[in-house]
């Protein structure tokens, strides 16, 4: 059986998750097909030349241990070592500027910008988002009044209005396929999720973001809100270690994602 080092935090703490629970789960059941192996992520780089993949789930933010993941993607590159998801993403995996560059271009996503000269192109507001670029988790995410966001910008900042949506959904993919959609019906209670029955329109919308990013092999998660006009904005194309909340699926629906995810893996290992 192929070898696989599973990178993971177990103790990483988060509001209203418990990632550690998602990865026992999910290890457990990728051992029935692959001999597998734990580490957390300050490991990685040290211990990967013994496997034939590396596969990144719940590893936290980045930002933690960022010198060890540069570590680890330089020496993953340098040696063509297989990391699942593949090093080559666009969007959080190197940051959130993918939002404004995406913005830029006319994607349905939320009017960003990072200059204080480019504030007028923002829908007005009376509360805006300010979130460093190389934030993960909202860490550093603050909620500001109109009067206060021209001083927060220094160039590592992105800046959008606060958007009064309806709701907020997440859609699910395992290479280019969809998986599962999952929403939160209560804005207060953001990771209190529910199953989402997505329409054509709406998975439209999520596969853009997909295609976009190109990455062949691999689990990505679009989140997305349902803005005042009925239309869904991207939020963040979560590419590097997106959480699944597998727990807010039925017994079925978490069979059916770890056999894509086994097909997945067997896939790019005979790449």
């Amino acid at each position: 059986m192929s070898r696989i080092l599973y990178v993971t935090d177990l103790a990483y703490e988060a509001r209203g998750r418990r990632y550690c629970d998602e990865d026992i789960f999910l290890t457990s059941r990728l051992r029935e097909e692959f001999d597998l192996a734990l580490c957390g992520p300050r490991d990685a780089a040290a211990l990967m030349d013994a496997f034939d993949a590396v596969v990144v789930r719940n590893s936290g933010p980045v930002l933690a241990y960022q010198e060890a993941y540069d570590a680890f993607r330089e020496r993953a590159i340098g040696t063509g070592t297989r990391v699942y998801n593949p090093l080559s993403g666009k969007a959080d995996m190197a940051g959130k500027r993918y939002l404004l560059d995406l913005s830029t271009a006319g994607y349905p996503v939320i009017p960003t910008v990072d200059r204080a000269d480019d504030l007028h192109r923002l829908p007005e507001a009376e509360r805006y988002v300010v979130k460093p670029k190389l934030g993960a988790d909202s860490l550093g995410l603050e909620i500001v009044t109109a009067d206060r966001v021209r001083a927060l910008i220094t160039g590592e900042v992105l800046v959008q209005p606060c958007v009064d949506f309806a709701y907020e959904v997440s859609f699910y993919f395992v290479d280019h396929d969809f998986q599962y959609a999952l929403y939160a019906p209560h804005t207060d209670r953001r990771w209190q999720l529910e199953p989402y029955e997505p329409t054509e329109g709406d998975l439209e919308f999520a596969r853009r973001f997909i295609d976009w990013n190109g990455i062949g092999h691999g689990i990505q998660r679009v989140d997305a809100c349902r803005a005042p006009g009925g239309e869904l904005l991207l939020v963040e194309l979560e590419d590097l270690n997106p959480y699944l909340s597998l727990d807010a699926l039925s017994e079925d629906g978490r069979d059916a994602f770890v056999a894509a995810m086994k097909a997945s893996l067997h896939r790019f290992l005979g790449a």
